[in-house]
């Protein structure tokens, strides 16, 4: 419940912080045309039509953000401007917002320390260079549109530019794994992007291919074609999935797997399979998502080999302590994206993800026990990545 309140309590910050920018920006705007030249009736059309405007972008930005966008096909031109400007604005006018509050407020103090240096040595301002003024504008305006510039590189690129994550660690069998989580599939990810991801991952020759949740954004139409691309992929020793928070959300369970089992893909519901090599046995255990769903660990290694390492599939990963006490050796999970917008300070990495778990992306240990979480492939609410690139996950595990 404690978690639930967070994740309610984040989501209204966020809100907040949108509705802010966009009045922020609004009185700005109004302020800028106000000082230009023209007659009173041209600027108070420019000031309507700059509200309009900025309503209508939010309000579409906000619609993408929380309804399904299903079954709809148009030129591209066409879904840049439908799908594409309003989360553009939304992300870009936030930045935006900030740094010109940053100025007014520096602008503000300084002011008022020169107004009250001078009263104090009772000497008179000096008179307004409009050019220096009209000069500062310039610069301020260049300053409060680069954060638009910066937001369509993080739309249109940044979201697409996924990596392949390599990492070698021990596990007890020479096992080549893949993994991929948050796909997320929908208007922001379409299934020639989904095809040329798995085409990607058929090239890496995985022994074992592994997915751990949230394949759609909010819809269940995009499920059957994002899973129909995944089992292209022909492992040596197979493909395994668990749920995420959003298949609950918006599937119901028994049509999810439906649509598994009409790809051959086992879905690893609070249960697993017992894989034979020429190594010995090992164990992919999979358990429901941790809040949205009935996650039960017992009962997903009842019944397994003891002297089987586990690999654990775990949508989110604040399963680790748990599968640590329990001795299992990897467990991969994802969920959080890595945060999806970071700042890298020399304190840290700051981030949404940074501030609800202290698993939000990368590599942890835990005595014998390893954790990997993913920073994914897709996006959520809005299709904006920010210093934290997609990826495609290859495990070299060793004995």
């Amino acid at each position: 419940m404690a978690r639930g309140i967070q994740f309610a309590t984040i989501r209204l910050i966020l809100l907040t912080l949108v509705v802010f920018s966009q009045l922020y920006l609004f009185v700005r705007i109004r302020r800028a045309v106000n000082s230009l030249p023209g007659s009173r009736l041209f600027k108070s059309c420019a000031v309507v039509l700059a509200g309009i405007t900025i309503l209508l972008l939010f309000t579409s930005a906000r619609y993408i953000m929380f309804h399904p966008v299903t079954g709809y096909r148009a030129p591209a031109m066409e879904r840049l401007f439908l799908f594409y400007f309003p989360p553009i604005w939304i992300f870009g006018s936030i930045l935006s917002a900030l740094l010109l509050f940053i100025f007014d407020s520096c602008a503000w103090l300084g002011r008022l320390i020169f107004q009250l240096f001078f009263k104090f040595r009772r000497k008179e301002l000096s008179p307004i260079n409009l050019a220096r003024r009209h000069f500062l504008q310039a610069g301020l305006g260049g300053l409060a549109t680069a954060p638009f510039a910066l937001s369509a590189y993080c739309v249109l690129h940044t979201r697409k530019a996924f990596e392949i994550r390599e990492l070698a660690l021990p596990f007890g069998q020479s096992l080549r794994v893949v993994q991929l989580t948050d796909i997320h599939a929908g208007i922001y990810m379409t299934r020639d992007e989904i095809r040329h991801l798995t085409d990607r991952v058929i090239a890496l020759q995985p022994d074992l291919f592994v997915l751990t949740g949230d394949y759609i954004s909010n819809s269940m139409e995009f499920l059957p074609d994002c899973i129909e691309e995944m089992a292209r992929v022909r492992a040596r020793y197979g493909t395994f999935a668990t749920l995420g928070n959003h298949e609950h959300w918006y599937g119901e369970l028994s049509h999810i797997q439906d649509v598994f089992s009409h790809h051959r893909i086992p879905l690893l519901i609070n249960s697993h399979r017992a894989i034979g090599t020429g190594q010995g046995a090992f164990i992919v255990a999979g358990i429901d998502d941790l809040r949205s769903g009935r996650p039960d660990l017992e009962a997903a290694l009842r019944g397994a080999d003891s002297l089987a390492p586990v690999l654990l599939l775990s949508h989110r990963p604040e399963i680790f302590p748990q599968a640590a006490a329990y001795r299992i050796p990897l467990t991969l999970a994802g969920h959080y994206h890595g945060g999806q917008v970071k700042l890298s300070l020399p304190s840290g990495d700051i981030s949404l993800a940074h501030l609800v778990t202290p698993y939000p992306e990368g590599l942890y240990r835990l005595n014998a026990s390893q954790l990997y979480v993913s920073s994914g492939i897709g996006t959520t609410f809005t299709p904006v990545r920010l210093n934290v690139p997609p990826e495609i996950v290859l495990l070299h595990l060793k004995v």
